[in-house]
């Protein structure tokens, strides 16, 4: 049974129906429970700061003082992201010996402003470098697909994503760099958004690639992420007016990322194609070769390892036995890249962004799978080449949209039973809220 949507809470909330205490509780005892993946998908359970915290917002609301609708609402944070007092880990063991923060970082501060409550640090790939979501240092959280099986999560946003999943918190706080929000989101069955990068300040968490890293909100619903990504932008939270399918126009880029699709997927997004088409969605398949430059852009490992192993190398030769080693190679393979080698890809993108803008331009989103893959199972990625595979196929759709500086949303377009499999709009920067009511049109549709 879905979990409810936080319009849905807000409105119990303000009538009386439950309180921000009896949320609270319930997600703390989802957490608890020895049966369930808390103990994996939380790295910290802020439980006494949590209640005290709700006990508050339900003080405000019935002075008729609440932030906000939301006030009282329990959310997850990625380890990534500093929380004043706290040791931030990153998914790490090389970080378990630094201070704690001596501030909120401001995505996390908007949220507290709002009255959303902290109830916890989610699991995370180590450094947020994978897609996949293992962690070998806090364990790693099982999918919410075929649990009894043991699927992946997805990454890096695994913990945040699987606390939505099993109800325990109804909104989290991710990042994504090449499709750390949309990957746990399309591989759980909910929803993940990735922001236009300008949005949400990048102060406050522990950083990937600064190029390309983006802070948003997975959730329930796409109005649920609507409203998150209006308090990490601190913007107003509007209502989300739906578009009408009929006579949105989209187009599928057939360059790239429909190559080596897993059987699911293909015939899952076939049907969802199908049944935009006929509630009148104008749908066109196009080449992008843009999304060709990018592979070579990233020959030698792209921003990620450039910028990841500037920021990492001297703790890696500090503490790199404490590294997981499949993070490790990775920012590695930026000590090999010059300068002359990062400034070209600088350039590069710089043109990538004004062509793959100019070639979207008459169209209202790209639409395309968030992954080329299902889930695996997580037993079946021991070997080095399975995991790496697995791990390239996941990230290969999504992190198109990081490096043409676009915004995106995955929303679950399987039914129920089948593998979850994600559906993708996507847009240059800066159309977030077109993105958001395309969205809000479809959801309804093609989940059912």
């Amino acid at each position: 049974m879905p979990h409810p949507t936080l319009p849905a809470l807000a409105d119990d909330l303000e009538t009386g129906r439950t309180s921000a205490r009896r949320l609270t509780e319930e997600c703390l005892a989802r957490i608890a429970d020895p049966a369930g993946e808390g103990r994996r998908v939380f790295i910290h359970v802020d439980k006494e700061a949590a209640l005290e915290a709700a006990d508050a917002m339900d003080r405000l609301r019935k002075a008729n003082a609440a932030p906000s609708r939301f006030a009282g609402i329990p959310v997850s944070i990625k380890d990534l992201f500093d929380i004043k007092g706290q040791v931030t880990r990153a998914g790490s063991r090389a970080l378990a010996d630094s201070a704690p923060a001596e501030n909120d970082a401001p995505a996390v501060a908007r949220l507290r402003r709002a009255g959303f409550i902290v109830i916890g640090r989610t699991n995370m790939t180590e450094f947020a470098y994978s897609g996949i979501g293992i962690n070998p240092h806090y364990g790693t959280p099982k999918g919410a697909w075929q649990r009894k099986v043991g699927h992946v999560p997805g990454g890096s946003s695994s913990g945040a994503a699987v606390s939505i999943a099993d109800g325990m918190a109804y909104g989290a706080l991710g990042t994504d760099t090449g499709g750390s929000c949309r990957i746990p989101a399309a591989f759980n069955g909910i929803v993940g958004y990735k922001p236009t990068q300008s949005r949400v300040p990048l102060d406050g968490g522990v950083p990937l690639s600064s190029s390309l890293d983006s802070f948003g909100p997975l959730a329930n619903s796409v109005s649920c992420c609507a409203i998150l990504d209006a308090v990490l932008a601190n913007e107003p939270i509007a209502p989300l007016a739906p578009r009408p399918i009929k006579g949105m126009r989209l187009a599928v880029p057939m360059t790239v990322v429909m190559d080596e699709l897993d059987e699911a997927v293909a015939k899952t997004f076939e049907r969802t194609l199908e049944t935009l088409s006929r509630a009148g969605a104008l749908i066109e398949h196009i080449e992008m070769p843009e999304f060709l430059d990018i592979g070579v852009m990233n020959g030698k490992g792209g921003f990620s390892a450039a910028e990841s192993y500037a920021w990492h190398r001297y703790l890696i030769t500090s503490k790199g036995d404490t590294y997981d080693p499949r993070v490790a190679v990775r920012i590695l393979r930026g000590e090999g890249m010059s300068a002359a080698d990062y400034i070209d890809i600088v350039a590069a993108r710089r043109s990538l962004i004004a062509r793959a803008a100019a070639r979207l331009a008459p169209y209202d989103a790209l639409v395309l799978p968030t992954t080329a893959n299902t889930p695996p199972r997580i037993a079946d990625l021991a070997d080095d080449k399975a995991y790496t595979r697995e791990n390239m196929r996941a990230l290969r759709n999504p992190s198109m949209i990081n490096m043409i500086d676009g915004c995106a949303i995955s929303i679950p377009c399987h039914r129920e039973g089948e593998a979850p499999v994600g559906l993708m709009l996507a847009a240059p920067g800066g159309a977030d809220r077109r993105i958001f009511e395309l969205a809000a049109g479809m959801e309804g549709a093609i989940h059912v």
